[in-house]
C-alpha cells in the first residue's frame, strides 16, 4: 500500500512532485462513452492555478493539462485515462538554505523519518502542488456527475476570525478570496493582506455544499458516505478538521432540536447534512473544513537540522498567505471523486431491474 491511489472502482493515482518535471494522475473506471474534452478540466485547473490575484504565491503555472490516453474522438474509452500537467516555473534555488533543515508545520520531518531521504524542494510529493492532479481528476468525476444532476458549491466560509453569514453561489467567483458572502468578502481580503504584510500567513474554513445526490448512494457501516468525504478532505496536506451539517454544535443540542423532521415532501430541517447512517438522506450534503495557515512564512522559526542540531529557518520563495481561494477547486475535486466512486459502486450492486442512474 502506497497510499497514492484513491477509490474503488474509480480510482485515481496520482504522481509527480512541486519541482519536478511535471504531476499527473491516472485514472482507472471511468465509464466508457463519455463526453470530455480537454477544456472540461483546464476550467477546473484555472480555478486552482497560482498567480491569480495578489493574495496568493506568485508561481507562474500555466497548468496546462494533456490527456494521454482514454479518449478518442472526444468520449472516453473505458482504458485508463492519463494526465498531465508539466511544471514550468520551479525555482529550487530559493530551497537551498533547507536542504538540511526541516521545515516547522511541514512535512519535512515525517518524510525523512518514514523514507530516510526527502525531497526539499518545495516539500517534493508533500507539496500543495500535487493538488493540481486531484483536481484534474476531480473535473473528469465532475463531468460524469454531472449527467446524473449532482452539483458542487463550495466556498470561503471565513478567514481568521472573519466569517460570513450568507451564501451566493454567483458571488464566489467574482472575488479573490473566493467567499460567498458580499458582505464579508472585503474583511476576508483584509484578513489575508494583514497576515501577508506581517510576513505570516492565515488559516480558514471552506464549505461545501452538494445538490442532487439520490438518497441511497454511500456504503454501510466502514465505508460510509461521510466517513469516505472525511477520508477525501483530510488527505489534503492542510485540512484539520471536517464537519457535517451541525458538526460540532451538535454536541449542545438536544435530540429533539437535532432530529430532521420528516414530511411527505421532504425533510423540515437539515442538522444531519445530508447523510444518515452513511449514506445520502436525498437532502442537501453540507460539509465544512478547517483549513490551517500556511507554514511557509517568511518569520525566522526555531528548528532542527537533519543531525538534530538546533537550528533557525527562513523561508524564502513564493507562498500564499491563505490557501483558502485556491482550495477551494481541491474540496470540490476531491469530493467530485468521492461521489463518482460511490455513484459506480451503487450501479454495480442495483439489481436487473433498476436504470443505471437509480430509476426504476
Amino acid at each position: 500500500m502506497s497510499g497514492n491511489t484513491f477509490g474503488n472502482i474509480f480510482r485515481v493515482t496520482t504522481f509527480g512532485e512541486s519541482h519536478g518535471p511535471a504531476l499527473g494522475a491516472v485514472i482507472d473506471g471511468v465509464p466508457a462513452g463519455l463526453a470530455l474534452e480537454r477544456a472540461d478540466i483546464q476550467k477546473e485547473l484555472d480555478r486552482r492555478r497560482p498567480g491569480q490575484s495578489a493574495l496568493v504565491t506568485q508561481r507562474s503555472e500555466n497548468d496546462a493539462v494533456e490527456i494521454l490516453s482514454g479518449v478518442f474522438e472526444g468520449r472516453t474509452t473505458g482504458t485508463p485515462l492519463a494526465l498531465l500537467i508539466r511544471n514550468q516555473d520551479q525555482r529550487s534555488r530559493d530551497y537551498g538554505n533547507l536542504a538540511e533543515l526541516f521545515r516547522p508545520g511541514h512535512a519535512d520531518f515525517a518524510y525523512f523519518q518514514k523514507y530516510g531521504i526527502r525531497d526539499y524542494r518545495g516539500g517534493g510529493r508533500s507539496s500543495g502542488r500535487e493538488t493540481a492532479a486531484r483536481v484534474a481528476a476531480g473535473a473528469v468525476a465532475k463531468k460524469m456527475l454531472a449527467a446524473l444532476g449532482v452539483r458542487f458549491c463550495a466556498f470561503t466560509a471565513a478567514v481568521g476570525k472573519v466569517a460570513g453569514s450568507v451564501c451566493d453561489p454567483a458571488f464566489i467567483e467574482n472575488n479573490p478570496v473566493r467567499c460567498a458572502d458580499p458582505a464579508a468578502a472585503d474583511a476576508m481580503i483584509r484578513e489575508i493582506a494583514a497576515a501577508q504584510a506581517a510576513h505570516d500567513s492565515v488559516g480558514a474554513v471552506i464549505e461545501c455544499r452538494i445538490q442532487g445526490v439520490p438518497a441511497g448512494w454511500g456504503e454501510p457501516v466502514f465505508d460510509k458516505l461521510d466517513a469516505t468525504l472525511a477520508q477525501a478532505m483530510l488527505s489534503i496536506g492542510a485540512v484539520k478538521g471536517i464537519e457535517f451539517g451541525d458538526g460540532f454544535a451538535a454536541a449542545a443540542a438536544r435530540g429533539s432540536e437535532n432530529n430532521d423532521a420528516m414530511t411527505p415532501a421532504g425533510f423540515v430541517t437539515n442538522h444531519a447534512g445530508g447523510v444518515l447512517g452513511g449514506i445520502a438522506s436525498g437532502a442537501e450534503i453540507v460539509f465544512r473544513v478547517a483549513v490551517k495557515p500556511t507554514p511557509s512564512i517568511a518569520r525566522a522559526q526555531q528548528t532542527v537540522d537533519c543531525r538534530g542540531k538546533a537550528q533557525v529557518c527562513e523561508i524564502r520563495g513564493r507562498h500564499d498567505p491563505c490557501l483558502a481561494p485556491r482550495m477551494v477547486p481541491v474540496v470540490e475535486a476531491m469530493a467530485a471523486l468521492v461521489l463518482a466512486d460511490l455513484a459506480l459502486r451503487q450501479r454495480a450492486r442495483a439489481n436487473w431491474t433498476t436504470h443505471p442512474t437509480g430509476e426504476r
